[in-house]
């Protein structure tokens, strides 16, 4: 039966534009895949409604104190991996906040565990290792919509009491049945047959993109499109945290150097330093009362929110 069911996946059929893929020269091979590839953003925007009801679910989770984990595996898992391991830098949230978990644990992330994945077991046994509660948003992502091990974890998850969302690239699915909401854009057959880290993969990385840039947005962790939560934590990122002050505040670099330092190099914090006039410690009450908000903050004191520049 399971058999029958990945015959008849839209990924798993064979692509009519790419059948002769392997008689082209390489810009031909090259230009075949372009063109599948630009069926991706538009797959992924007639699925706008869905994504955002999902964003609103984690936002209304995290602000009630609980966290988003992604689950998948192969391809799938990796990308949400990487998503979910770059919030931290990106937008100051703790590790905990934003997990991702891939079939066959970190060893996967580099070679694969392929049989990992066909234990529905497994996952549900990652609810219980992680302590995962009602609080929670659980995300299973999966091409296929069938793979067992993100199964179990979102039937689990549901057990539980969590939220439950699912990202797959195939209409009518399995998981679509088991969770509260289904991100499903329809990438079509892959350029080469049932390889979905091509379009498949894209759209997940794009769907994952606009789940947790959204929610860190609504959460307060962007001032206009700039990122003034990030963590300075290297060279390129302290560079960036100074031009995000000058180009929020037009101050000098003297004024983000200085300012940056005594909010030990907390973007937002310093910001509101400057432009409040207020201490560390009063301005980061500020930012506690008006929920981590910098633009809320300013309207507060009644202090006239700056353009951005750039």
């Amino acid at each position: 039966m399971m058999d029958n069911y990945l015959a008849s996946l839209l990924t798993e059929q064979v692509n009519s534009r790419t059948k002769e893929i392997d008689c082209c020269d390489t810009a031909g091979i090259l230009e075949l895949i372009n063109a599948e590839d630009r069926i991706v953003p538009e797959a992924v925007g007639k699925e706008i409604p869905r994504i955002a009801r999902a964003v609103d679910l984690i936002v209304s989770a995290i602000r009630d104190g609980g966290r988003l984990f992604y689950f998948g595996a192969g391809t799938s898992g990796r990308l949400g991996v990487l998503d979910a391991s770059e919030c931290t830098p990106t937008f100051g949230v703790s590790h905990d906040l934003i997990q991702g978990h891939i079939a066959g644990g970190d060893t996967a992330l580099r070679n694969a565990v392929e049989d990992s994945e066909d234990s529905e077991d497994l996952g549900r046994d990652e609810i219980a290792r992680l302590g995962i509660t009602a609080a929670d948003v659980v995300t299973g992502i999966a091409a296929s919509g069938r793979t067992p091990y993100v199964l179990g974890v979102v039937r689990q998850a549901a057990a539980v009491g969590a939220k439950t969302i699912g990202i797959t690239t195939n209409p009518d699915s399995i998981l679509q049945r088991e969770v509260d909401i289904c991100i499903a854009p329809v990438t079509g057959p892959e350029a080469l047959t049932g390889s979905t880290r091509m379009k498949s993969g894209t759209a997940q990385k794009l769907v994952l993109n606009m789940l947790t840039t959204a929610t860190m947005i609504k959460l307060g962790k962007a001032y206009g499109n700039r990122m003034v939560d990030l963590n300075a934590t290297n060279g390129k990122l302290v560079d960036r945290a100074r031009r995000i002050f000058r180009d929020i505040t037009g101050g000098s670099e003297e004024d983000a150097q200085k300012y940056l330092a005594a909010a030990n190099m907390r973007t937002k914090l310093a910001i509101l330093m400057y432009l409040s006039g207020l201490e560390a410690a009063d301005a980061q009450a500020a930012l506690d009362e008006n929920a981590d908000n910098l633009r809320q903050a300013l309207s507060r004191l009644g202090i006239e929110a700056p353009a951005t520049n750039g």
